[in-house]
């Protein structure tokens, strides 16, 4: 899963359950009377309150035991978490980033399998279970599932005179995005957005046609690419080597009314609420079905977990896992659910609360788009991601500056892989 991290609002400072730490790398302690610390790796944590909000729930859950953050930035998370599990750093749990990292992680056995407390779970209802699952064992648990969804400006949709996007295909949707783009130069609103991310064009063609990136046969992006390119070149979204020269940000061209419809993950969720109630944006949003392949068919959409796993070096292990339980479990679910972030645990009494969050809109086309059918992974999985990632981003790279045709890049693409990840 790629999330950007944007503060939703000041976060107070932690209380003293929570105290602070800058990812030091100190065993963590057991404190006289039985009470126990479990420190935890996170990143920006004070611009990340889903942290707070789970950390809170459990120890006031359990009070023996107190949450210490192991606060990284965000922009060095995964570098740094490499390096203090290769050190033998002992901080008892490390938040999952995405699931490129897990693969990491659980080729290295560098967590504790926890294939016992995932028995006690309630599997049914954490679909994203099985995706922490590497030979037969479980090396995480997850907290929360995003998936991709279509954001739309109704303000907009209404002004075009353009019906509200409550089931489009991905033709339907570029045909919306002509409809709904108007001015030019710095006046332009553009008829849609879509991210500079590999996954934006890749990740919808890998889930919506079930297909996998460990298998270097990539012809069915072949489509998806050329709509893309296309409203590129119809102007009908802002071109890729702008938008990545200029570092654009989805937050930013959504809530300012740059862009009517942008396809992104439901973290963005979180604050668009908080921004709202703050008033620095005025944007009335609804969000629809991520647009699909073929008209009437089930909604098909890509996401990935975050979660939780146990560093194999922590002295703490018994209180973790009962973290962990927490963390994936109904009243984990809560705790994120109440400040906008979509929990893995599913229920219908856990979308009832979402949705009774101040500000949500209750269309029934954003509740349709809040229950797909289908969520698979935006991006390579398993102990090959990060060399899959490496290559299918370079060469998405290349095919939308222009650089090379979309028949070449993939035909590259294939030819990357298999030499140097697959080593055919």
């Amino acid at each position: 899963m790629k999330r950007s991290l944007i503060a939703v609002g000041t976060v107070a400072a932690a209380a003293l359950a929570l105290a602070g730490c800058a990812g030091t790398s100190t065993p963590a302690s057991s404190a006289s009377g039985g009470a126990t610390t479990l420190r935890i790796s996170v990143w920006n944590y004070a611009q990340t309150p889903e942290f707070k909000a789970l950390f809170d729930a459990f120890h006031k859950a359990n009070p023996d035991i107190t949450i210490q953050p192991v606060d990284i930035l965000a922009a060095n998370y995964e570098d740094k978490v490499t390096t203090m599990l290769a050190g033998g750093d002992t901080t008892d749990i490390i938040t999952v980033k995405n699931l490129t990292d897990f693969g990491g992680y659980a080729q290295k056995k560098q967590f504790v399998g926890v294939n016992d407390l995932v028995k006690a779970l309630p599997a049914d209802k954490i679909p994203a279970l099985g995706e922490y699952k590497a030979d037969g064992t479980y090396y995480a648990v997850p907290y929360r599932q995003d998936f991709s969804v279509l954001f739309y400006n109704k303000q907009l949709f209404k002004d075009a005179g353009v019906a509200d996007p409550s089931s489009l295909t991905w033709d339907q949707f570029a045909a919306d995005a002509k409809k709904l783009t108007t001015g030019d130069g710095a006046d332009k609103v553009y008829g849609a957005y879509i991210h500079t991310w590999n996954s934006m064009v890749q990740g919808y063609a890998s889930a919506q046609q079930d297909k996998s990136f460990d298998k270097p046969d990539y012809s069915w992006m072949k489509d998806q690419y050329d709509l893309t390119l296309g409203m590129q070149k119809d102007g009908t979204i802002l071109d890729y080597g702008t938008a990545k020269s200029q570092q654009a940000q989805y937050k930013t061209i959504f809530e300012t009314g740059k862009a009517a419809m942008v396809p992104m993950g439901t973290w963005l969720i979180s604050p668009l609420l908080a921004d709202t109630a703050a008033g620095t944006t005025k944007v009335d949003w609804g969000i629809a079905p991520i647009p699909q392949l073929k008209s009437g068919s089930k909604v098909t959409t890509m996401g990935g977990p975050t979660g939780f796993g146990i560093n194999k070096n922590s002295k703490n292990q018994a209180a973790a896992k009962k973290f962990l339980s927490f963390a994936a479990g109904p009243d984990g679910a809560k705790a994120v659910a109440s400040i906008g972030i979509v929990p893995a645990y599913h229920s219908d009494e856990i979308t009832k609360q979402y949705f009774a969050l101040k500000g949500m809109p209750q269309d029934a086309i954003s509740k349709k788009a809040f229950t797909p059918d289908t969520i698979r992974p935006d991006g390579a999985t398993g102990t090959l991601a990060a060399q899959l990632q490496a290559v299918l981003d370079q060469e998405h790279q290349l095919i939308m500056t222009g650089s090379k045709s979309v028949d070449d890049g993939i035909a590259e693409m294939e030819s990357r892989v298999k030499s140097e990840v697959l080593n055919q």
